[in-house]
């Protein structure tokens, strides 16, 4: 890690905080992402975001600690940004997260789509939800049939 680096960490639950890793901080030298936080998803703090995903400049992986740690990891890590990238919080949860983050001296972060979005050259189907737990996994393995069937694979 170059001390020129932004020193982030993702707060997330296992979904938006791995897909705005994957195509904004990972092949990126200006972060360095220490951590992610979880939250809502059972058993994954603990667990490390796997190396094989996390590319080549996170040999090791990267660790995933309990949101609960929160203000301990921005200390310890030195951390200057702290993405917020999980949904279905009301807005007075987020803010008190951005209050957190503030007071313990790092900057609290949302990403847009345009640091986010995957471009495509393809027409995309998109399965979106107001919440976890929704149906989403099984909305789309029902779209990936029909797909087949018609021979879009």
């Amino acid at each position: 890690m170059s001390n020129n680096q932004i020193k982030v960490l993702i707060m997330g639950a296992a979904g938006r905080d791995f897909h705005n890793f994957n195509v904004y901080f990972k092949d990126n030298p200006a972060y360095h992402v220490a951590a992610f936080t979880a939250t809502q998803i059972p058993d994954i703090e603990g667990r490390t975001y796997p190396a094989a995903l996390a590319g080549e400049r996170y040999p090791d992986g990267i660790p995933i600690y309990p949101e609960t740690e929160l203000v301990d990891l921005i200390h310890s890590h030195s951390i200057d940004q702290v993405v917020f990238a999980y949904s279905d919080v009301p807005y007075h949860y987020v803010m008190s997260k951005g209050a957190i983050v503030n007071a313990a001296g790092a900057d609290f972060i949302m990403q847009g789509p345009e640091s986010t979005m995957i471009g495509s050259s393809k027409p995309v189907i998109s399965v979106c939800a107001v919440r976890t737990g929704s149906g989403k996994t099984s909305v789309s393995k029902k779209v990936c049939q029909i797909l087949r069937k018609l021979g879009k694979t």
